[in-house]
């Protein structure tokens, strides 16, 4: 439910474009500037509704700020809107999030409850340019076939802006609260349908997987009121030192550059900028609002030790330390997982996320795991994407029966 104010912010930041889908198109005699304001068809960075309140901290976690109905590009009939909530970053400190909640006008038919499930998008970026909530309405959202697929089930679907409005790229326990507490918001939204009760999945891949598994990982501390069926996650980045080990120097050293930009932003008390030279720096300012195929075509084949004072920067602790406790692993969900990989993955390595599945199964997470021999990192999460999201189904239906049981 929202507050009283935020009910007269809603009327300001929509206007008379509340309902998006409602297109008022001027005069042959009227400017482009009299034109009116699709909502959400501005960069976030200008756009009014991801600005915070003034008194954000007096906020509970996930509790909603601000709403507008939106249009969605993604081909199934429904209807959509943005949601503005109060989260947390990697210190606890408030910050306003926003997830889109995506809702088929279509009747479900088809067994148990209708399945809600939290899709983290591998956003992968510098810039709120690149933010799932606004490549929505705008038709520039990337990755975007699990989504797609889910509404075509006719599954609800949030998907959470969860590197929040600093682009904090790979940063773990803040990606965890955008994504947990945007589906706090999601369950006070009466238009939805949902309610704070709803069994929820979690599904992402590649950069998306990390946030899930970070929400899947902190939920029991953080969000223990939710329930969760179950996470599909795949292409699982688990191992921060590792990985940005690999990317050095490689096709895909762009990740290390946006990686850098991400933990100064979010983490600038370990001092990362020192440990770069004048030509790195200025190589974080390039890199500083770029999405994902900006930062590899500019800094592919590029080594972070060309950019810095020390040898190997990536060992100084100045950032080995923040990329560790960035990596997960320090606790296990008690959701079941599904998680898939594909042995020559030529983006994720396997082998860190083996050593991570290991970890939680030792530590009682009931895991479905799938090796498969040969793809390739993007047409894979295609492969598998059908038995993902029939392993969150199963799981939501399995979980709505145990509840509805003896002594519920």
């Amino acid at each position: 439910m929202l507050r009283p104010e935020s009910t007269v912010m809603i009327a300001r930041l929509t206007g008379t474009v509340l309902l998006a889908a409602t297109l008022v198109f001027p005069t042959a005699s009227a400017s482009a500037d009299d034109r009116p304001v699709v909502a959400g068809s501005v960069v976030p960075d200008a756009d009014p509704f991801y600005a915070p309140p003034a008194d954000l901290a007096s906020y509970g976690d996930g509790e909603l700020v601000a709403a507008r109905e939106v249009t969605a590009r993604l081909g199934t009939p429904l209807r959509a809107w943005q949601l503005s909530y109060r989260t947390n970053d990697s210190h606890d400190a408030p910050e306003l999030a926003v997830t889109t909640v995506l809702v088929p006008t279509a009747p479900w038919t088809g067994f148990g409850p209708r399945p809600v499930v939290s899709a983290q998008l591998p956003e992968d970026a510098t810039g709120t340019r690149c933010a799932p909530s606004y490549g929505i309405v705008t038709g520039t959202v990337q990755s975007a076939e699990p989504v797609a697929h889910m509404l075509a089930r006719g599954w609800v679907v949030a998907v959470p802006d969860f590197e929040g409005p600093k682009s904090a790229f790979f940063t773990g326990p803040q990606s965890a609260h955008a994504v947990l507490d945007g589906i706090r918001a999601v369950g006070q939204f009466a238009p939805a349908g949902v309610g704070p009760n709803a069994i929820w999945g979690l599904d992402g891949y590649s950069g998306g997987a990390a946030a899930t598994a970070w929400a899947a990982q902190l939920q029991p501390s953080y969000a223990p009121e939710l329930t969760f069926a179950g996470a599909a996650i795949g292409g699982l980045p688990a191992d921060l030192n590792a990985i940005t080990a690999y990317f050095d120097g490689g096709i895909f050293s762009g990740y290390n550059f946006g990686i850098l930009v991400a933990f100064q932003r979010e983490f600038p008390e370990a001092g990362i900028d020192s440990l770069l030279d004048v030509r790195g720096r200025a190589a974080l300012v390039e890199a500083g609002d770029a999405c994902v195929n900006d930062l590899q075509y500019r800094f592919a084949f590029r080594r972070l030790a060309d950019y810095s004072h020390v040898a190997d920067p990536l060992r100084d602790p100045r950032l080995a330390n923040v990329l560790r406790d960035n990596s997960l692993g320090a606790t296990a969900p008690t959701m079941p997982i599904y998680n898939y990989h594909v042995l020559t993955d030529e983006i994720i390595p396997v082998g860190q996320a083996d050593s991570l599945i290991a970890r939680w199964r030792d530590a009682g997470t009931t895991i479905v795991t799938v090796r498969d021999l040969i793809d390739e990192h993007g047409f894979y999460s295609l492969r598998r994407l059908p038995d993902a999201q029939n392993f969150l189904q199963d799981r939501i239906a399995a979980v709505a029966i145990e509840n509805d049981g003896p002594g519920r």
